[in-house]
């Protein structure tokens, strides 16, 4: 990959980590540990800390496993991003934002011995796990990704020529 084609996606990148590094920082700085605030009936900034990954797994690999973990999945989202072909932008942009929330969370997990999580989705009765903007982006990228894998498998069935049934 040329460094022309894969600057945008390094902008990406880097800008993924920023605006979830600011806005950590304003968190953690702004409100108290356990604060809510309430922005909507179904939607608070809580600020949290998960010293695990994803829901609080893996807790107990501890902060040297944590970030070893963080640094294989980034490797090998670059090696699966390295792939790419030019036509690919969605997989690229996914896979961009992929590595800039794990970033992000690996500073924190790295900085801090914890990631600061700071969203909640909820109801009266109901919650569901407080996350952060690394996250969204995580998530919002992977399904790019899976995005991605759909537009190419539609070309590539429209421009196959179709297979003939068995037995004929």
């Amino acid at each position: 990959m040329k460094l022309r084609s894969i600057f945008p996606y390094l902008l990406i990148a880097v800008a993924a980590v920023a605006i979830d590094q600011w806005v950590k920082r304003l968190v953690e700085n702004g409100m108290s540990l356990h604060e809510q605030v309430d922005l909507m009936p179904f939607l608070a900034l809580y600020h949290a800390r998960n010293t695990g990954i994803a829901f609080s797994l893996l807790a107990d690999f501890g902060d040297v496993g944590l970030v070893l973990v963080a640094l294989v999945v980034i490797v090998v989202v670059l090696a699966l991003a390295a792939r790419t072909t030019d036509r690919q932008v969605l997989a690229r942009a996914g896979f961009a934002l992929v590595v800039g929330g794990a970033v992000g969370n690996l500073i924190d997990r790295a900085t801090l011995g914890y990631v600061i999580d700071y969203i909640l989705f909820h109801t009266p009765v109901w919650s569901f796990a407080i996350f952060n903007l690394a996250d969204a982006f995580i998530t919002v990228g992977a399904g790019l990704v899976l995005l991605q894998e759909f537009v190419d498998w539609r070309r590539d069935g429209k421009t196959r020529e179709p297979e003939p049934p068995p037995g004929r």
